[in-house]
């Protein structure tokens, strides 16, 4: 008789084809636990429009989706939105064959996920990619939210058996939050090389253009790529994809400042995302400096730096360095003046053939430096230590 496999349920807002580093992130750990696990993954349904970009077919994981609220942008974003996904994950959960439960941040999902793994009598392993109590601090959000919030990520961090951390300097908020730093395994992040590369066929269009992929947010302020883009003596655009809370004002101020020269393509497949990648004059990155998110390194570095893209990093110092570190492009103060210098300087590049000669070595960095294949491994590896550890226990 075929002995069983041991058994993990994971859970997650956000999943493939959603273009989002929670998306890339879940699906490498589960594509590297299947080997040895049966995989279960409780997500949501995509939202409308948002086609199968092909990586999931063939894949042993079981993909179960559910309805759930999302605002106009199509985001999960929002203490009902939240609750909309959590409530009925509960019960998903508790109905899930799992010898392990993986949770995906915000904490609500965790503490749904704390709670439903004590009635189980199974570890829960919490992979969260940031801190979500520094991110409501960054929105300015009030402090009875701010309170509760820290006592929800703190309740999680020391109920799990095992934390998976993407980078030293999440540990270190984790950490701070109360989390057992013996608990805590590092296991970084970054980007999946077989969708993101250099050889993705890039898009053409009249113009040459900057891109900016993903999250559009408080933390984020992309609006300075606007504000540089209306300094600029060239013609060039800026062409966004993605979604977020910043959205609306980006495309008032676009109106009102350049006209004409930004687009707003919505949330497209990770295929699609990197063809407008590969093509760009550079992508464009920005963590807002001293709100609380400058232990942030965006995967935006990461996918752009794997298609040979330049990368043009405005804020923080952490991100910035990752770009310094591996002379992926530029990487300014978070000033217009310096982002429209840095602008003139990656267009000057692309026509005078400086991209696609630095195209290679930007792509082979990133590829032994932030293989998301590896970081899904490492977490991975995690759950299986998290399980061996409960085993060990009874």
């Amino acid at each position: 008789m075929r002995e069983r496999r041991p058994t993990v349920a994971i859970t997650t807002r956000l999943y493939l084809p959603e273009v989002t580093a929670a998306s890339f992130r879940m699906h490498a750990l589960a594509d590297s636990l299947c080997s040895d696990h049966d995989v279960t993954v409780l997500t949501s349904r995509p939202p409308t429009g948002i086609a199968d970009s092909g990586m999931l077919h063939d894949s042993p994981v079981t993909v179960h989706r559910a309805p759930v609220l999302r605002d106009r942008t199509g985001a999960i974003r929002g203490y009902v939105q939240y609750m909309s996904f959590d409530i009925p994950a509960f019960f998903r959960v508790l109905a899930t064959r799992a010898d392990v439960i993986v949770a995906e941040a915000p904490p609500t999902t965790g503490l749904i996920c704390l709670v439903a793994s004590w009635f189980k009598r199974k570890p829960l392993v919490y992979y969260p990619g940031d801190v979500w109590t520094d991110g409501v601090i960054a929105m300015g959000a009030a402090k009875p939210v701010i309170a509760v919030m820290r006592w929800l990520e703190t309740r999680v961090l020391r109920g799990a058996r095992s934390i998976l951390s993407v980078s030293a300097e999440v540990t270190e908020r984790l950490t701070a939050l109360g989390a057992d730093p013996s608990r805590i395994l590092e296991v970084g992040n970054g980007i999946d090389t077989r969708v993101f590369n250099a050889a993705v066929e890039p898009q053409r269009t009249e113009r040459p253009y900057f891109v900016y992929t993903g999250t559009m947010s408080e933390w984020q302020q992309p609006d300075i790529f606007i504000r540089a883009l209306a300094n600029l003596e060239f013609d060039v655009d800026i062409r966004f994809f993605g979604q977020g809370a910043a959205e609306a004002q980006l495309r008032e101020l676009a109106a009102q400042i350049a006209p004409g020269r930004v687009y707003f393509g919505g949330v497209v497949s990770p295929a699609e995302s990197a063809s407008w990648i590969r093509g760009a004059v550079g992508a464009l990155v920005s963590i807002v400096p001293g709100i609380g998110y400058d232990f942030a390194r965006p995967t935006k570095t990461y996918a752009a730096g794997a298609c040979g893209t330049p990368v043009l990093f405005a804020g923080a110092e952490t991100g910035g360095q990752v770009v310094r570190d591996g002379d992926l492009g530029e990487a300014v103060g978070f000033e217009a003046q310096e982002v429209a210098a840095a602008m003139t300087r990656l267009h000057q590049e692309a026509q005078n053939g400086r991209t696609d000669q630095r195209r290679h070595a930007r792509s082979e960095w990133i590829t032994q430096h932030y293989s998301l294949a590896a970081a899904g491994e490492r977490a991975a590896d995690g759950v299986r230590s998290a399980l061996i550890a409960t085993a060990r226990t009874h």
